[in-house]
């Protein structure tokens, strides 16, 4: 009869279990907490790693951001351009914007006043009339249709070496406009509102009239602001030396503009009201 054992207990001549993977040694209750396993159909192996999606969004993310960064900072460097005006510039430059805005506000007080006149007295009375005569003239001036008078400066361009492209000359009487010029004038030509300039480098012709060098530009407005807005580095003055030009700006006290445009009535639009 063989020997009973008790529960738990090892036969005598029984061998040892062999050693294999699954056989690990006692540890503690503290050492006995699992990892957490990995999601189901991931290899362990592969569970610890980022995914290759992962990488690629993180590394366009990485790239995306150091774009702007550095576009950032290309623009801070590059900075506005009034930055590197000369204080004596800006000085001329604010005090002709302060004396525009006088201006207006003055014409401002005017027209109110105007309307309460013209309210009290009446549409048909003689202060319509001359209220009514006075728009022309203004808007005359401004349309190029009547001569113009005033302080100014007289731009004269060279061009030798026949280089300078229309697009030049369009620059040029544009910051004369964004400088409070309110009357124009291109050779033979009164610029307009809708003067358009065209042609190559050594023919440049506006509102279809071939112009010839050197190019004659008169504007009526406050002459050192006109005159320090065309100066402004990287402006119109290095843009017709670097165009193969030359140019002078001379502030002129009194003005006169004599070339007019033909009256022309408008095709589309019409007053509203």
């Amino acid at each position: 009869m063989s020997p009973r054992h008790r529960a738990g207990e090892q036969p005598p001549d029984a061998p040892d279990p062999p050693p294999g993977p699954d056989r690990t040694e006692p540890t503690s209750p503290s050492d006995q907490v699992a990892d957490p396993p990995p999601p189901a159909g991931v290899p362990a192996a592969r569970a610890s790693r980022p995914s290759v999606t992962t990488k690629i969004v993180v590394a366009l993310l990485c790239a995306v951001l150091g774009f702007g960064v550095a576009l950032q900072v290309r623009r801070t460097a590059a900075g506005d351009t009034l930055a590197t005006v000369r204080p004596d510039d800006l000085v001329q430059i604010l005090d002709g914007l302060q004396e525009r805005e006088d201006e207006l506000r003055a014409e401002i007080r005017d027209l109110t006043e105007t309307l309460d006149r013209l309210r009290s007295a009446g549409a048909s009375s003689a202060a319509a009339l001359e209220e009514a005569q006075r728009r022309a003239e203004a808007l005359g001036i401004l349309t190029g249709t009547v001569p113009a008078q005033g302080q100014g400066v007289r731009i004269t361009i060279s061009d030798p070496t026949g280089s300078v492209p229309p697009e030049v000359l369009l620059d040029v009487v544009q910051e004369l406009r964004n400088a409070g010029a309110e009357a124009f004038s291109v050779g033979p030509v009164r610029i307009g509102m809708d003067s358009a300039f065209d042609g190559a480098a050594g023919a440049v012709s506006v509102d279809g009239t071939l112009l010839e060098s050197p190019y004659v530009i008169e504007a009526i407005g406050d002459p050192p602001t006109l005159s320090a807005a065309l100066a402004i580095p990287g402006g119109v003055v290095d843009t017709v030396r670097r165009a193969g030009g030359t140019i002078d700006v001379e502030q002129v006290d009194d003005l006169t503009i004599e070339v007019l445009r033909p009256a022309r009535a408008p095709l589309y639009a019409r007053p509203a009201g």
